[in-house]
């Protein structure tokens, strides 16, 4: 017999002792590795919220001015016998010029500032005064002979001059807008406090005023624009969406036809929007005749670019209610139809009105398309009805923004700015209500 001990090869080398209270090298690498991780996640979380703050700030630093102006308060009474003067010449706002002057340098006198000025540096500084002045007293005859505190907004280059964006170096000769004397005019009002800064309620509720008159210019009418593009997209967009999604989610067949469908959905929401603004001018305007320019062809041409992303949001909403609801529904007696409408529709709602309401506000952003249905080729107007609104040539926030940041003017810059911090008030306000809605309804499972 042999020894079977003589074969069996030498014990290898023990292995050390670990803990499990203390970490091998393996296990320091990975919570290093870990650790780096969040690192980089803080780096990129902090780099995220400073190029926010540096947005924000850039906004608000360009846009706020817009919200002041300039303006020249005057007291200032018109007599009959002056009202019946003015009308009866043949140049009837210089005549409502010329008092507006008498006045200005009685107040002058009595500050005891010396200032000297003409129509000519009046018509610089505030504009066509006379006009303003025959046009309120033509609407309001009952205030002649009162006493009249007017607000008339000063020329842009006075506004600019006040927020020390226009400087006496930056005028290097006179010209037909602004003279050097015109600044020492302008000091002497400021002084005697006639020439003020103000709120700029005109940038709200005033209208587009062409390239001339960049200081009056206001984004009121555009507003309206967009809310009745809103309303056209909202009427249209949630039930045909709703519809859409309740049938491709609880009632079709799945077979090819709706795997098709469901696949050109998805796509349709990865289109680009100046598609959708191509597909719009085609059919409503040069097929169907609608009147271009209008809300509602805007309001059409944003409801399909709308329509995806509300029906996959509210696809997503519907998958979300648990199977055993309708399984309950079904079980006690209810219809395929009762079952949705009555119960899973209703737990789906949140999603399906915070998905609505995001689509609305992606919308109320978008410029491409109305760019083609030519929404920024006029003078956006007040419209004399509110279902007129709806056919008249109007302009939206975006397109008007737009227009003032393609203008060589810096004030219609500055006004570019002022819109899109409303624009971004509007969408902050949008996208608030959708959280709220679904903290209210949500209900977890």
């Amino acid at each position: 017999m042999t020894d079977a001990t003589a074969n069996t090869p030498a014990d290898p080398k023990p292995k050390p002792k670990t803990s499990l209270l203390a970490a091998d090298a393996r296990t320091n690498a990975r919570n290093a590795a870990e650790k780096r991780f969040q690192y980089f996640g803080l780096a990129a979380i902090a780099a995220g919220a400073f190029f926010l703050v540096v947005l924000v700030f850039a906004i608000l630093s360009n846009g706020l001015p817009a919200f002041k102006q300039a303006v020249v308060k005057m007291d200032f009474t018109l007599t009959q016998a002056q009202f019946d003067e003015a009308e009866s010449a043949t140049l009837k706002t210089k005549v409502y010029t010329g008092y507006f002057i008498s006045a200005l340098e009685q107040k002058l006198q009595a500050e005891g500032v010396t200032a000297q000025f003409d129509a000519k540096a009046i018509d610089r500084i505030l504009g066509k005064v006379g006009g303003q002045m025959r046009g309120f007293y033509r609407e309001n005859p009952d205030k002649i002979g009162q006493e009249i505190s007017f607000e008339l907004p000063a020329a842009s280059r006075v506004d600019r001059y006040l927020k020390g964006g226009f400087t006496r170096a930056d005028l290097t000769s006179d010209n037909r807008f602004f003279h050097q004397s015109d600044f020492d005019l302008v000091d002497a009002l400021k002084d005697a406090g006639i020439v003020r800064s103000a709120f700029n309620w005109t940038f709200i509720t005033g209208v587009d005023t062409g390239v001339d008159n960049a200081g009056g210019a206001g984004i009121g009418a555009s507003v309206l624009g967009s809310f009745l593009m809103m309303l056209v997209v909202l009427c249209l967009a949630l039930p045909i969406g709703v519809a859409a999604s309740i049938y491709l989610e609880e009632f079709a067949p799945k077979n090819r036809f709706t795997d098709f469908i469901e696949v050109n959905i998805s796509n349709l929401a990865a289109v680009p929007s100046i598609v959708f603004g191509i597909l719009g001018l085609a059919v409503f305007i040069q097929f169907m005749h609608l009147p271009q320019s209008a809300p509602l062809v805007g309001g059409l041409v944003l409801t399909l670019m709308t329509l995806p992303t509300i029906i996959i949001s509210t696809r997503a909403s519907l998958k979300s209610v648990p199977p055993s609801i309708r399984d309950a529904a079904l079980g006690v007696g209810a219809s395929k139809m009762q079952s949705v409408f009555h119960h899973v529709l209703p737990l789906a709602a949140p999603g399906i009105l915070t998905g609505t309401i995001i689509g609305l506000a992606q919308a109320l952003g978008e410029t491409a398309p109305l760019l083609l249905i030519g929404m920024v080729g006029f003078i956006a107007r007040y419209p004399d009805s509110f279902l007129g609104g709806f056919e008249g040539p109007n302009s939206a926030m975006p397109a008007q923004i737009y227009n003032w940041a393609s203008r060589s003017d810096v004030v219609f810059t500055e006004k570019a700015w002022g819109g899109i911090i409303i624009l971004l008030a509007f969408l902050l306000t949008m996208n608030i209500i959708a959280i709220i809605l679904r903290r209210r309804f949500e209900r977890r499972w």
